[in-house]
Order: C-alpha cells, then structure tokens, then sequence
C-alpha cells in the first residue's frame, strides 16, 4: 500500500515534464497554415519584382519612341544632354536590372534609336529593292540603266536541190540595240501597311540595223541606224504588306498596279526604205523613230517574300502582267500601205528569287535569277479576225547581281549587274540607283 502510494507522485511528476516537452516543442514548430502565408508573399514578391523590371523596360522604349518621333517632326536629331549614362532608379533587393545593350540600349535614348537604325540598314535597304519599306515616309529615287540587246540570224530564200546544194539567197540579218533608261520614282508610306509608287521613266535608244545579201549579192552588207527618244510607259502601283514577318514566315507583300502608254508606240511608225527588188517588193526598211513604249494599258499583281536569317536575307516574289486590247490607225510594217486594226499583246508571268548577305550595317551583297514568260501577240485588221503574230512569244531568264551600299542615314546608292541567260533577254543591263529618303 506504501509502494502505491509513493509511485503516483513519480508518474505525476513524469507526466508534467512531459506535457511542458510537447507545448515547448510545439511553440517552436511554425503552424502549417503560416509556412503557405510565407510562400504565397514570396511568390508574390517575385512577381511584382518581375513586373517592376519589364515596366521599366518598356518606359525606356516607350522614351525612346517618343524622342525619335519629336525629332521626326522638327526634322533635327533628338537633343543629347550629356554623354553619361542616365541615373537608374533603384531596384528591391534581389530584382533582375533591365538589359543595357541586349535590345541595342545605348547611354542615350538618340544614340540607341541611331544604333537600332544602322544595325537593320542593310535590311532595309534590301527590303525596298525586293518588295516595299514602308517605315519609310517618303522616298524619291533616281535610277540610270542601260541595256545591250544584239541578235544575229541566218535567213534563207530559196530551196535545196539534190539534197546538198542550196540555190537562192543567203542572207544575214543583225540587229543591235541600246537603251539607256533614266527613271525618277516616288515612294509615298501612306500608312505602316500601305504604300504607293509612282515610276516616270525616259528613255534614249539607238539600234542598228544590219542586212546581208543587199543587191542580190550575198558578201553585200546593207546597215542603217535610227535613234530615239522620249518619255516611256509611266506606271502606278500600290504596295500592301499582307503578314509582317515573324518567326519562320516571312514578310509577304502584295502589289498591285497600272501602266499607262504615254511611250511612243511601236505601231504606225514612218518607215523607211532601203531596198526593193525588181518587181518592187521591199527587201529592206527600217523605222525612222524608235518606240519609247508597249503602247497599250497594262495591269500587273504580283506576291513578294523577304525572309531575314542573319547574316543572309532570303526574297522571291511572282506575279502577272495582263495587257488590255488597243485600236492604232496603222498597224502593217508595211510603208506602202495603211491598215487599221487592233493589238493585243500576250500575258506576262514572272518569277524569281534570290539572297542577300549583309556584310555589316551598311554594305549587302545580293544574287538572284528572275525570269519572265510572255504568250505570243495578236493583231486584228479592221473587221478582221484574231491572228497570232508568230515570233512574238519570249523567255527572257537574267542572273542578277548587285550591290547595295548606303552612302549617310538617308541615301542609300545600289548598283545592279543583269546578265541574259536566253536569247530573248538583253546581253547583259546596267544599273544605278540612288533611293533618298526624306
């Protein structure tokens, strides 16, 4: 009874020690509910921290916009107000600082927004040769080409006897010609997506005309020259960027447009002739003038695609020229006689493609090949039928190489080298241009 009694203390006393062991143990423990207030606050944190950085990244651009576009207006450079570096506001602790130069930010909001401009110079230099630049507001370019045409045939009249020998004349007809094509062209940016062209061309010509067999003798040579000059076809077009580019699509650009015949027609020219044989028929006339022009209306659409992959810049553009019928007093090469009728000339497809490299911020280097399908043409004689003129059909294939170098921030110079791949396409063409952006 004794050993009962002094052992209900001891189990007392051992309990309460153990009571004061959990509640101290559990004061030191923090509450479940407190440990997700803690890491909720913390997610919460990182995010405002995150949201505070790109805010701050945007103010900047947002700054820099602002500045490049006040400059635009007053026409003069955004002002610099000191070399250094403008103070930066203080970040919470822990808070990723804004880029300076992974978006091309430089000490100032002018000198970044020139560093932007310079690093796509190439680019866009390459864009408004392709398709259309219209971050651009206006633009007037000023274009000096000049084109090599010379082309050799071997005609036979007469006829083959014993499989051998040929009786009759064997002449050799030549034609060179030269063109030089100054163009003055404007470049409206209506709005980002939208811009409109208008291209005034002049062209100077001079082609010789070489024929052999003159006086029935097949060593005889005959050979004359005609010159012209004058306004050309004037064109009007319109440029609609369809998709801007973005990741692997590129930029796809429509055009849209018109040709006027404000040229001097091929169609009811004076001839002159050379030549006649004894029963008076005309062995050899040329025109006294040379056309400026196709001589009819003409609409074009076509697609166009610059896709950038630095250091290159891929482009390739289709499209279609459909020529609409035309009435002329005289449409016979015949100078005897006057023929009245209508010309309808075939429809042009055309194609290419090519790729640029950009050396550095204002040289790029471009090759392509462009190629251009045309039906043949039909004439009408007044209250005549549709026949189609045989020879009229051509295939004109050119490898293009050209070189773009931008001379200051607004003028840029490109020089192009064409080479004619076919028979049908010039020798070879020549070109300047100098785009000036106001």
């Amino acid at each position: 009874m004794h050993t009962m009694i002094r052992a209900t203390p001891l189990a007392l006393a051992a309990l309460a020690l153990m009571a004061a062991a959990s509640a101290q143990a559990q004061a030191q423990q923090p509450a479940p509910v407190d440990e997700a207030d803690v890491k909720a606050l913390m997610a919460q944190l990182e995010s405002l921290k995150a949201n505070y950085a790109q805010e701050v990244r945007r103010l900047r651009e947002l700054d820099m916009q602002v500045q490049a576009m006040q400059a635009r207006l007053t026409g003069k450079t955004a002002p610099v107000a000191s070399s250094a570096p403008p103070p930066q506001q203080a970040l919470p602790a822990g808070t990723p600082a804004a880029p300076a130069s992974a978006d091309g930010y430089a000490s100032s909001a002018a000198e970044a927004q020139q560093a932007k401009q310079e690093s796509r110079r190439s680019v866009d230099d390459v864009k408004q040769q392709q398709a259309a630049l219209f971050s651009r507001r206006f633009t007037i370019e000023n274009s000096l080409s000049y084109a090599r045409y010379d082309r050799k045939q071997l005609s036979l009249n007469g006829f083959l006897a014993l499989d051998a020998i040929f009786l009759g004349n064997i002449a050799i007809e030549n034609v060179e010609s030269d063109t030089l094509t100054y163009n003055l062209a404007a470049r409206w940016g209506i709005s980002p997506r939208l811009t409109l062209n208008l291209d005034v061309p002049y062209l100077a010509r001079k082609t010789v005309f070489q024929k052999g067999g003159a006086g029935g003798s097949a060593a005889a040579i005959a050979q004359e020259e005609t010159t012209g000059n004058g306004i050309g076809d004037v064109g009007l077009s319109a440029n609609y960027r369809l998709f801007a580019e973005r990741g692997r699509l590129p930029e796809t650009v429509l055009t849209v447009g018109a040709t006027a015949p404000t040229g001097r027609a091929p169609y009811g020219l004076d001839w002159k002739v050379l030549e006649r044989d004894d029963d008076d028929f005309i062995r050899f006339a040329v025109p006294e003038q040379q056309p400026t022009g196709n001589g009819v209306w003409q609409a074009n659409v076509g697609l166009s695609a610059v896709k950038t992959a630095d250091p290159a810049i891929l482009f390739a553009n289709i499209g279609y020229i459909h020529s609409f019928p035309r009435s002329f007093d005289d449409i016979d090469a015949n100078p005897d006689t006057t023929n009245p009728g209508d010309v309808k000339l075939g429809g042009s497809y055309y194609f290419g493609a090519g790729v640029a490299f950009a050396f550095n911020e204002r040289t790029s280097l471009s090759i392509s090949f462009s190629d251009k399908l045309s039906a043949r043409a039909s004439t009408r004689y007044k209250n005549g039928q549709w026949l189609k003129v045989i020879g009229s059909d051509a295939n004109a294939g050119t490898l293009n190489l050209g070189i773009t170098y931008a001379l200051n921030q607004k003028t840029t110079l490109v020089s192009l080298l064409g080479i004619g791949l076919t028979p049908d396409a010039p020798d070879f063409t020549l070109a300047f241009k100098v785009p000036y952006s106001l």
